[in-house]
């Protein structure tokens, strides 16, 4: 008996199996989520299932950010209703995924992914116990125990402005805690990239990883390299424009979870010239998120691996290579051992070459070179990174000081600039090598100078 009470005293909350009874109902007078903060298009939806006979709630992130105070990016309904019901509905509206099936309802630029409850049921799952589908739908209480933390499980139904609590995430918000649903360990052998969400949620929300949670992630974190590129690119992405990237990427070494994600991110961050620069980026995209300002994510990973790109770029330089292929050779090489590891689009792949390229083109101050560059369309994010390699010490401030001033300046200004512009290193010694020695004097041409190179990392 003594043994027992013993056990029930000391064993972790979250190694506990999952209340499966009625959840606590939170008033809005306690939690004071009324529904005018919430979106009116996904009440809307609410409202259109639970006419139709469904259960349907405001789910998840969006909850959980209202009771801390932030205002949610977008929203989430889940419902009782199968994905093809919820088609039937909403005229605009189409069901994605084969893994896990939602419904995406349109009304102008807004987007709610509506999901039927599910139950945590499903026999597909590989060898290591990745769930491989996730269709098998079921009862509220059923996907609350199915969802990964505690905060993430909290059911709000706007017509009685009333929460669902299941599993106390109302309780762990206050107590700055980040709580798995579950045995920890079984939850990531499901879904490795909920250690991911961990680290971001945790950062983002500036909650604690329950010791439960948070002790299986160091020797689990090689179950990520069983997980889709695409998948792994997604919540790379989400971790890196939470808002909260430099905090992330500081839990990700604690955690022991940077080496292998980002390919060669471990071995940039691991280098002081490259680190410094890697923070810069980090720092200014954490600014623009807060602000409310877009964020590229072209710009975003060129910024990450562009201390490995300089390292590549500079090698080949100095193996007598010129100095725009040797650019454009370092930039596959890097792009090539990135893609073997995460599924970078085509699109953003493109921008990040596109990034890279211009920085080459910013050395060139003489002729029409600079003319055409300030006409190019993505002058001005090339102009952003060069201006954020000279905070992190790569290039000289004149550089970006002085195509800010040229890009503003009028006719004559420019052709005054021009004419102060220091001669492009790299131009002149190939004018250099083309110059020879004068007959019977030696008879060669004279050994090429070195070309400039790239000095960030």
């Amino acid at each position: 008996m003594i043994r027992k009470l013993l056990r029930k005293v000391f064993t972790p909350r979250a190694a506990k199996s999952p209340p499966r009874g009625e959840p606590a109902r939170i008033p809005v007078a306690q939690h004071g989520i009324h529904r005018e903060r919430v979106s009116s298009f996904a009440v809307k939806v609410c409202k259109t299932l639970q006419d139709h006979g469904d259960q349907a709630y405001i789910v998840g992130g969006a909850i959980r950010d209202l009771l801390i105070g932030h205002i949610p990016k977008d929203h989430d309904v889940a419902t009782s209703a199968t994905p093809e019901e919820v088609r039937a509905l909403f005229r605009r509206s189409r069901i994605i995924g084969r893994r896990f099936k939602i419904v995406h309802v349109m009304s102008g630029p807004e987007t709610i992914e509506v999901s039927t409850f599910r139950a945590n049921q499903s026999e597909e799952t590989d060898r290591l116990g990745r769930v491989l589908a996730d269709n098998v739908y079921g009862t509220q209480a059923e996907d609350a125990v199915r969802r990964d933390f505690t905060v993430n499980a909290l059911y709000y139904d706007p017509m009685t402005e009333t929460i669902l609590d299941y599993h106390h995430g109302v309780a762990d918000l206050q107590q700055k805690t980040l709580r798995m649903i579950g045995e920890p360990r079984t939850r990531y052998r499901e879904d490795p990239v909920r250690m991911l969400r961990a680290v971001r949620l945790a950062a983002k929300l500036g909650l604690i990883i329950d010791p439960a949670a948070r002790a299986p992630i160091r020797e689990m974190a090689s179950l990520l390299e069983n997980v889709p590129t695409a998948r792994l690119f997604d919540e790379i992405l989400k971790l890196l424009t939470s808002g909260n990237a430099v905090r992330c990427i500081e839990q990700l070494r604690e955690e022991g979870l940077h080496h292998g994600l980002l390919p060669l991110l471990d071995v940039i961050l691991d280098q002081p010239a490259g680190e410094r620069f890697v923070w810069l980026a980090l720092e200014n995209t954490d600014e623009r998120v807060r602000a409310d300002r877009s964020v590229s994510p072209g710009f975003l990973f060129a910024a990450l691996l562009w201390p490995e790109v300089t390292r590549n770029w500079n090698a080949r330089q100095a193996n007598g290579e010129v100095a725009q292929p040797a650019l454009f050779e370092a930039m596959d090489d890097v792009l090539g051992t990135q893609a073997e590891q995460l599924a970078i689009t085509r699109r953003i792949a493109g921008d990040i070459k596109e990034l890279w390229a211009l920085q080459a083109r910013f050395n060139k101050r003489t002729g029409k070179a600079p003319f055409r560059l300030i006409e190019h369309p993505r002058f001005r994010a090339g102009w952003d990174f060069l201006n954020l390699r000279a905070a992190a010490g790569g290039v000289p401030q004149e550089l970006p000081n002085w195509w800010d001033r040229f890009a503003h300046a009028g006719h004559d200004q420019r052709e005054e600039l021009l004419r102060a512009a220091p001669p492009d290193s790299a131009a002149s010694a190939r004018k250099r090598r083309r110059r020879r020695k004068p007959a019977g004097k030696g008879g060669t041409d004279e050994a090429p100078a070195p070309t400039t190179q790239a000095n960030d990392a």
